[in-house]
């Protein structure tokens, strides 16, 4: 979104419309594709709510052939790329049309076409990427993300971006940790510094860098910018020890985020005993868990997130136990953030879900249903069984934050409905369930009628969770609190 006066330059085939952003009057908008990086998975084209009137099937976006259009939308694109970024601190993004203004710093990854798992590490690049330290398990998204000599982890045009690196498969949690608690040890010997250099540097200066708020993006930029300042003051003190460690941690006081990534094998099996211990020690790390429901990197695996009823390596007569809840578990502590999303089926309480994670300040953890090419369907489709997945009451979408506690609100909000279909109407679309009920009929019918239990059984309690008005205000029969 830009000034339309930046047209006068614009090649003769380059797409502007109207802006309708009430926030930013006066602007145009541009939706602008990058024609020789397109995998044309086509996922944009069935999200587009757009749809021609006059025109059955044909949407604000379409597919269409590649060769008559690359050399004009490459035109379009170079011209695209030298319009300026929207201002972060002139639009708050907690709606879905402004955050999509954001820039993405994860671009480009060469992930399987139509990809699950990449639209949330795109969000989650556009939301806090240029603050972000990030610890990524071994998996597929260690491979898109890490496959050197490219990568798709990118920065704008201040030089920031995510810190990314990748350590093994077992230890992400704990190298994230890692993260985290250097982190906090530098900031906190950042501060204590601060005081002492208060005549050199100005008291306004220090308090406002110790004290000020960093909630918005307008906070945040305004930290920058006081950092910015002090090291400038910090320059004239170059024989002074402590300033030059001062200097050299500066940025440290700007807040940022670390944030662990993996899949559900890491999640849920290998890494579990890890990820386990750093939710429960209380620091303030995000997980990301992109749950693909089986092991897709090492070629489709069944792990402990693998659903009853569902055909994978090692399962191959379909997986005959319940899938494992991280989620249940995570909430029993009472003091972490859990928040279970699918994009395709709401993409607000996704958005949501991030925003609250990143603000609260203790452990968090998100669990992202992220369809993949080992479910066996065209993916084009993906975002349309992220829906059926909820709509069957298999995914239901939840958040539970301990803040709300003690705002005397319930913790546990269920943020999607009942089942509304049966769950073989969302499981025989996939290969995955499909293959057994062509090699073992009576098999595949007791598999699903187990699982639908299993549906049921998971929504109820699910159901009477949200019910509870506080966690932690019953009383026992003495009358006290418990």
């Amino acid at each position: 979104m830009y000034d339309p006066a930046l047209l006068k330059d614009a090649p003769e085939t380059f797409k502007s419309t109207g802006a309708r952003f009430r926030e930013l009057p006066g602007q145009v908008l541009t939706i602008q594709v990058a024609p020789e990086d397109c995998t044309g998975c086509a996922l944009c084209v069935e999200a587009c709510p757009a749809k021609d009137k006059s025109q059955v099937g044909r949407k604000a976006i379409n597919m269409t052939p590649q060769p008559a259009l690359r050399e004009s939308e490459a035109a379009n694109w170079e011209f695209f790329l030298s319009l300026p970024e929207v201002d972060r601190t002139s639009i708050a993004f907690n709606s879905i049309k402004n955050s999509q203004l954001l820039e993405p710093l994860f671009e480009f990854s060469g992930a399987c076409a139509g990809c699950g798992e990449t639209p949330y590490l795109k969000l989650m690049s556009q939301l806090f990427g240029d603050r972000s330290i990030i610890a990524n398990a071994t998996g597929c998204s260690s491979i898109y993300g890490g496959n050197l000599p490219t990568t798709p982890w990118t920065m704008n045009s201040d030089g920031r971006g995510p810190a990314w690196a990748n350590s093994l498969f077992e230890d992400n949690a704990e190298f994230g940790l890692g993260m985290r608690l250097c982190l906090d040890k530098q900031v906190e010997y950042a501060r204590e510094l601060l005081p002492h250099f208060s005549s050199e540097v100005g008291d306004t200066l220090v308090d406002a860098l110790l004290t000020a708020p960093q909630k918005s993006e307008t906070d945040i930029a305004a930290q920058r910018e006081r950092v910015v300042t002090l090291k400038e003051r910090l320059q004239g003190l170059s024989g002074n020890t402590r300033a030059q460690d001062l200097l050299s941690l500066a940025d440290v006081l700007v807040r940022k985020g670390v944030w662990i990534v993996g899949g559900d094998g890491w999640a849920y099996d290998i890494g579990f005993g890890g990820l386990d211990h750093v939710l429960a020690s209380g620091h303030n790390v995000n997980v990301l868990v992109l749950d693909t429901e089986v092991y897709s990197n090492t070629g489709g695996q069944s792990s402990k997130a693998t659903p009853r009823a569902a055909v994978a390596k090692f399962a191959a007569r379909g997986k005959d136990m319940k899938r494992k809840d991280l989620g249940l578990i995570a909430i029993s502590y009472g003091y972490i953030y859990v928040a279970r999303i699918a994009m395709g089926s709401s993409d607000v309480q996704t958005l949501n879900a991030f925003l609250e994670a990143e603000a609260y300040n203790g452990p968090s953890l998100i669990i992202a249903y992220s369809h993949c090419i080992a479910h066996g369907f065209n993916l084009r489709k993906g975002l349309e069984q992220q829906k059926l997945a909820v709509q069957a009451g298999y995914w239901p979408l939840y958040r539970y934050n301990p803040d709300r506690i003690a705002e005397g609100k319930p913790a546990f909000i269920l943020d999607s409905k009942g089942p509304s279909i049966s769950l073989d109407k969302y499981a025989y679309n996939e290969t995955r369930y499909r293959m057994l009920l062509q090699s073992d009929e009576a098999r595949a019918e007791m598999l699903m009628r187990a699982a639908q239990e299993d549906v049921y059984q998971q929504w109820e309690v699910y159901r009477r969770l949200a019910q509870t008005t506080t966690i932690g205000t019953a009383t026992d029969p003495t009358g006290l609190a418990v």
